[in-house]
This record gives C-alpha cells, sequence and structure tokens, in this order.
C-alpha cells in the first residue's frame, strides 16, 4: 500500500485518479481548498471505491503560507510519501495577484508545485522508491519563459499566455527535478492528461464559453480518462525506473525545445527558489 498526496483532489481528473488510487488499495489524500467541498469530495472517494483510507488536508494554493501550512500538517499526520501528485491548476481571464504578490496562474500552477514539492523532498526520499508526478500540458510546446517578467507585469498578458508559461515551467521543473533526484529512489515525470472535460476553464472569457462547451462536447475526453493518466505515472509498473519524461496518453513523448533547455531550467529553479523563499 503506498500513501498517495493528490492536490486538486476535489474535482475533475484529481477526484477521478483518488477513485481509482484508492480502488487499487492505496491511502490516499486528498488537497482541497475549500473545507466542506473537501469532505464530499472524501465521502465519494469513500463510497465511489469501497475503501476507507480516504483522507484530507486543506490548502490554498495562491498563499505560500497556506502551502508551508499544507507541508507542516502532511509531516505532523504521516510518516511516508510514496508519491506526490501536483495537480491543482487555474486560468485566468484577466491578470490578477495573489497576496504575495505574483500572477496568480503562475503562483498556482507553478510556484505551488516547486514549494510543495521541495518542503516534502526529503520525505519523499525516505520513503524510496517513490514518484513525483506533475500535471503539465501539450500547452507547453507553445509557452514562452521570461524570468524576468514571469507573471507579464510589462503586458502582454493573456489568458493562454499565462497558461501556457505555467505549464512549460512544469516540465521543466520536473526534468530539473529528476536530475537532482538521480540515483535517490524517487522519480519525477510530467504529463498532458489530455483535453480533459473539468472545469479549469471556468476562467476563460465569456465570448468563448459557448466555443468551450462545443469542444467539451466533441472533442474533450471524460474527467475519468483523465484521472487514468494520473494514476497510471503514479503506480504503474510500466514507468518503474523512469524519469525526467513527458508522457502523453501514457506514452513517452519528445516535450517541447525550451523545456529541453537545461541552462534555462536551472535558472528557473534558482529564481523560483528565490521568489518563494526557499
Amino acid at each position: 500500500m503506498k500513501t498517495i498526496l493528490i492536490t486538486g483532489a476535489t474535482s475533475g481528473i484529481g477526484l477521478e485518479a483518488a477513485v481509482i488510487l484508492a480502488r487499487e488499495g492505496h491511502r490516499v489524500v486528498l488537497v482541497g481548498r475549500d473545507e466542506a467541498k473537501t469532505r464530499r469530495s472524501v465521502d465519494e472517494v469513500k463510497q465511489r471505491s469501497e475503501q476507507s483510507n480516504v483522507e484530507s488536508l486543506l490548502c490554498d494554493f495562491s498563499s505560500l503560507d497556506s502551502i508551508r501550512a499544507l507541508a507542516g500538517a502532511y509531516r505532523a499526520k504521516y510518516d511516508r510519501l510514496d508519491v506526490l501528485i501536483n495537480n491543482a491548476g487555474t486560468v485566468n481571464n484577466e491578470r490578477g495577484l495573489t497576496k504575495d504578490g505574483f500572477e496568480r496562474t503562475w503562483a498556482v500552477n507553478h510556484l505551488g508545485y516547486f514549494l510543495l514539492t521541495n518542503l516534502l523532498l526529503d520525505l519523499l526520499v525516505k520513503s524510496a522508491p517513490a514518484r513525483i508526478v506533475v500535471v503539465a500540458s501539450r500547452g507547453h510546446y507553445r509557452g514562452t519563459m521570461d524570468l524576468e517578467d514571469p507573471g507579464f507585469e510589462k503586458g502582454g498578458y493573456s489568458i493562454m499566455g499565462a497558461y501556457t508559461r505555467s505549464k512549460l515551467a512544469n516540465v521543466m521543473m520536473t526534468r530539473s527535478l529528476a536530475r537532482r533526484l538521480a540515483g535517490k529512489g524517487v522519480t519525477a515525470n510530467s504529463l498532458h492528461p489530455g483535453a480533459v472535460r473539468t472545469n479549469i476553464w471556468t476562467g476563460a472569457p465569456g465570448w468563448s464559453q459557448p466555443f468551450l462547451a462545443v469542444l467539451k462536447r466533441l472533442f474533450m475526453i471524460s474527467p475519468e480518462e483523465g484521472g487514468r493518466t494520473l494514476s497510471y505515472l503514479a503506480t504503474s509498473p510500466e514507468v518503474e525506473g523512469k524519469t525526467g519524461l513527458y508522457f502523453n496518453d501514457n506514452r513517452e513523448q519528445e516535450c517541447g525545445a525550451l523545456a529541453k533547455d537545461e541552462a534555462l531550467g536551472e535558472r528557473l529553479w534558482a529564481k523560483s527558489a528565490e521568489w518563494v523563499r526557499l
């Protein structure tokens, strides 16, 4: 039995992955932002999986203090971490700042992953063999990276520009993690879960919602199908020992050229550590 922590686990692919992993007999810890919704999600996972080893913790991933509190709460309750699934995510039609002063998409989708992973890294190493799963997107191929202005403060903000930049950061961070964890028994891989019918795009402009509704109906996969891509990287013996890779539809795929720039990846790592005050 593995102990698995899943962020963004109260809906969509995170919730579906939790059901699959609980059904496999693992202890699953769901992370949500809203207490009542998280409690309902725990009950749903228990009911659907017919397993009772499902628990939860709370975190607002737009707050660095909340992420630190989550890491502390996890350590106080659990003595091992076999799989960390970084899945919490957001998109924002308009540029806005968190209370820490970071653009919201960048803060939640990248800095949140980076800080939580680093705060729990020694526990993952202690629990080896362990895995880190990072939910990225094929949008990373179109992402740009400006480490002097990651949050588009100087202009040029768009919902997709911010999203694809954060997803590029996810892939770059994962590859940097894999290099740092070489020989320590912890693997780190990122994935595109597929174009999934979830609520993440409710933050898109109102004019785009009818178009998105058609896309969801005709071309997007179900959250259940997306959840299986997370659970595959979390527990499948087929990926045992594989690290630093990008997966699409449960298959290894070449990541984008910028994502493979190791020098840029190291600069991103150093800047991220500075931003989150590691």
